[in-house]
């Protein structure tokens, strides 16, 4: 990518992102004002790619910035199950143990993974539901125990409420 490319873009959704999918997560955010249109463009990017990771994190903190809470609920877990199946470990965040997968890389599967489960306590936080949100958030500190996600936060959030 050369320097008027990272000039053009609004957003950088992250590495090794195709062409025509960063394309369209681009045209999202510059429509983002039509909830819609920005909607539908997350949606094509993701079934262009749906292995592409980083497009579901833009598609749930879209739909929670907007106030869509349960959809934003519904594509966190669709995060999940996708960044599980490519690290291959099981989706059901309640199974993993320490062992499931090496929890501690910078990248991968296992980080959107992580950084998905915060995203799922915070959003159930929103949506009033503080004891499951609690329960992820127990999870993410046993896999998470250098806290590299930040789930911390969401943990002193859960706390003053």
């Amino acid at each position: 990518m050369n320097s008027a490319q990272l000039l053009e873009e609004r957003v950088v959704f992250g590495r090794d992102i195709p062409a025509d999918v960063n394309a369209c997560l681009q045209e999202a955010v510059a429509c983002a004002d039509d909830f819609e249109r920005a909607r539908a463009l997350f949606y094509q990017a993701r079934d262009m790619q749906p292995d592409q990771l980083e497009v579901y994190i833009a598609l749930y903190k879209f739909c929670f910035y907007r106030g869509h809470l349960a959809e934003a609920e519904q594509v966190a877990l669709d995060a999940l199950m996708q960044s599980a199946k490519r690290g291959g470990f099981t989706a059901d965040w309640q199974q993993l143990e320490n062992d499931s997968t090496d929890w501690s890389l910078h990248g991968g599967a296992a980080r959107i993974y992580l950084y998905s489960l915060k995203a799922l306590a915070f959003i159930r936080l929103r949506l009033g539901q503080q004891e499951s949100a609690r329960q992820v958030l127990a999870k993410l500190q046993q896999l998470d125990q250098h806290d590299l996600v930040g789930g911390s936060v969401i943990v002193t959030l859960a706390d003053a409420i």
